[in-house]
């Protein structure tokens, strides 16, 4: 009898240590999913290079678009290490996809044309969904290049963009929980 009631101590006292390790195993847990689940996406954002200038509504490129085009594909075209861009997006027109044309040749992936170019918050979105924590080129026009850089940072003071200007690339970084930070860069 005395013996059954040494055993009945002992096994309240264990429940304290065990329920401690279940919740500090539940806390490594959650800590290694959350860290997993950081993250930043790199959005390069820029407009379709130099057009020729003429009376079609879908102009290809003019002989400088091609070459920003070649060096567009030389900037951002390495296949291996960090910076690798992961997804293009263009707009349908002709002039965005033959400026990422040389780009995805080079890197060998598929561009993702943008059906409708004005549903910046659509790309946003699934650029945040589909390529979080990846590098992603995003080529738009320049009625629409400032407006996916809002999209993408929030950021309002993004200025509109003048109809000859071509060098301009904006680099968006998205935290998974921080704000997003806007960079511009003229090449």
């Amino acid at each position: 009898m005395k013996k059954e009631h040494t055993e009945l101590r002992r096994r309240p006292l264990l429940t304290p240590v065990w329920l401690t390790a279940i919740a500090a195993l539940a806390v490594l847990s959650m800590s290694a999913w959350f860290w997993s689940s950081l993250s930043t996406t790199t959005v390069v954002v820029l407009r379709h290079a130099e057009k020729e200038l003429g009376t079609i509504d879908d102009p290809p490129l003019s002989q400088a678009g091609e070459q920003r085009a070649q060096l567009l594909a030389r900037m951002f075209g390495d296949r291996e290490g960090p910076g690798r861009i992961a997804a293009i997006f263009a707009s349908d027109t002709r002039r965005a996809q033959l400026t990422v044309a040389p780009l995805a040749a080079r890197l060998g992936i598929d561009v993702s044309a943008m059906k409708d170019a004005k549903d910046v918050e659509g790309l946003a979105r699934t650029i945040r969904t589909s390529h979080r924590g990846q590098k992603v080129l995003v080529v738009g026009h320049s009625n629409t290049v400032p407006d996916i850089v809002h999209a993408l940072s929030r950021d309002s003071r993004v200025p509109a963009m003048p109809e000859d200007e071509y060098s301009t690339i904006y680099i968006v970084t998205v935290p998974t929980l921080s704000p997003a930070a806007v960079l511009k860069l003229t090449y």
